[in-house]
């Protein structure tokens, strides 16, 4: 197959061992080509829109901008964007928010490697793709599955796409001061970002926006251990 017809990927996960092993997968596909790399989710971002690559594979967890948010920035710049979101995590709140973000399939790590290019292959023609675990239960709770996604659609659309970063350097530890410096923003900006979350969410402290941050999938659990 000639290189006009491969499907470009893009891969984006923090982990540089991982990104090899999913390069060294990829390569060996005939029809699939590895375009671009990322480990953090600002830069997916800047590379979908600088690339256009066909499929990006997108993990959740990642350092200053979690996957779910870099996924709802792609898809509002770059129209038309597949991303299939790979993840260690396939609980049921996990997969509802990948969805409500706009990604068009879901795999679990631990999920078996072959099945990556199938779902590339599969988002690329326009379909959904799911891992075979995800498929099933979601055959039994479509509806409520449906009814869900548009809880968190209506929650997260109160906050803006900043906002979203600010409340995951929040969850991640980050005092003011590192986040003003990590976002290129003023200290100031960043005590009334914070404000604005506790008053939208109605939570008053940082361990509930932490909590609120989990809950939702903007963090993973095991990024922050010290919450109670």
């Amino acid at each position: 197959m000639n290189a006009m017809s491969c499907i470009s990927v893009l891969l984006a996960d923090d982990h540089t061992i991982v990104r090899e092993g999913l390069r060294k997968l990829l390569e060996a596909e005939s029809d699939i080509e590895v375009v671009g790399e990322a480990a953090n989710g600002g830069k997916v971002v800047e590379l979908a829109q600088k690339l256009r690559p066909d499929v990006i594979v997108m993990d959740i967890a990642m350092p200053q901008l979690n996957g779910l948010e870099a996924t709802r920035q792609i898809c509002r710049a770059v129209p038309g964007a597949k991303v299939l979101i790979l993840s260690a995590h396939n609980d049921d709140v996990y997969v509802d928010n990948v969805m409500a973000s706009g990604a068009v399939g879901y795999l679990i790590k631990q999920t078996s490697a072959h099945l990556l290019s199938v779902a590339i292959r599969e988002v690329q023609k326009g379909n959904r793709y799911f891992s075979p675990e995800i498929t099933k239960r979601n055959s039994k709770r479509k509806q409520d599955l449906l009814s869900r996604t548009g809880v968190f659609k209506a929650r997260s659309a109160c906050l803006s796409s900043r906002e979203i970063e600010v409340l995951q350097l929040i969850a991640e530890g980050n005092a003011n001061k590192q986040i003003a410096e990590k976002l290129g923003i003023s200290i100031k900006t960043v005590e009334k970002h914070r404000d604005h979350l506790m008053r939208k969410l109605d939570i008053h402290d940082t361990a509930g926006l932490t909590r609120y941050a989990i809950e939702t999938g903007i963090i993973e659990c095991g990024i922050r251990l010290t919450i109670v």
